[in-house]
């Protein structure tokens, strides 16, 4: 195997490690896909990045699949190396960079789950006869009302909530801010749960031990138990319940430009994975009911 080779993959995992503080998993995936990428290089018999041409990357990628390496994995690949021959340009080391019009094979989007109007009915109306079952019922009503991240769920203070005008400001990825409607269901529960205990503006709106802020794990662990309470036998989790708030009131409404507002997406496609879901409801209702389509 070429010295030169090695020595350049070496110093630049060097690099992610201690001057980008890379955690130990993500330096193993760079560690293993330069591995696989100098093997290929020696193969070739070649004595610097330099002589790597394009199309004996893309060469690489094919086999890779072929191997069984699935999409995701072959993409996390190429920008490894496009990320390692930056860096070697960056040196000086590197003219052109051999990555940059290689393509992987397009990653198969799946659709999200959601829960059926009825499953989610079920799901929220929890019977609020104690504090656990308060704070769980205004939780899985703000979850489905508004469509929050469960990040966004826990970070959530009374000082963020406007009752009166029914709006809430919540904080996404990237620390951007956006203000989302609630639903008058989830304003009565969580109305419910500040008359039961009466808190600052500050405080956050779910508690958990010690009156701190409910974590993610502890949210999801709430939601896995109410939903066997409830009588809901699906694996529920609580981006289930913003995917089916999201499909829900684009099933309602058609406006798609609303729901990409509500869940705080910067780009339009990813809220268009909707729009698959509502054609495929469409799909079931038309095989059930057409006169032509009906299955016999």
């Amino acid at each position: 195997m070429s010295a030169t080779l090695a020595g350049d993959a070496a110093r630049f995992l060097d690099y992610l490690k201690i001057e980008r503080r890379y955690s130990p998993g993500t330096l193993r995936n760079y560690a293993h896909a330069l591995a696989t990428l100098t093997r290929f290089a020696d193969s070739l018999s070649l004595a610097s990045w330099n002589e790597l041409r394009g199309e004996q990357l893309q060469t690489l990628v094919a086999d890779e699949h072929r191997r069984g390496l699935e999409p995701p994995s072959l993409r996390a690949m190429l920008s490894a190396y496009r990320s390692f021959f930056r860096f070697l340009a960056r040196d000086g080391r590197l003219q052109n960079n051999p990555a940059a019009g290689v393509r992987s094979p397009k990653v198969r989007r799946k659709l999200p789950e959601v829960l059926d109007v009825d499953e989610a009915a079920t799901l929220v109306e929890v019977d609020a006869g104690d504090a656990l079952a308060l704070r769980d019922r205004a939780l899985l009503e703000l979850l489905y009302s508004s469509g929050l991240r469960v990040s966004e769920l826990c970070g959530v203070r009374w000082r963020d909530l406007d009752a009166d005008q029914g709006l809430l400001r919540v904080t996404g990825k990237g620390n951007k801010t956006r203000i989302v409607p609630v639903g008058r269901m989830a304003l009565t529960a969580l109305a419910a749960l500040r008359e039961s205990q009466p808190a600052a503006a500050d405080d956050p709106v779910l508690r958990g031990r010690g009156d701190h802020a409910l974590t993610p794990g502890a949210v999801r662990a709430a939601i896995k138990r109410r939903a066997r309470a409830q009588g809901v036998w699906r694996r529920v989790y609580p981006h289930l319940m913003r995917h089916s708030c999201a499909s829900h009131l684009l099933e309602s409404s058609g406006n798609l430009r609303a729901v990409q507002e509500l869940l705080g997406h910067a780009d339009i496609g990813t809220t268009q994975i909707y729009t698959h879901l509502d054609f495929q409801h469409l799909a079931k209702v038309y095989d059930a009911a057409h006169p032509r389509a009906k299955r016999k």
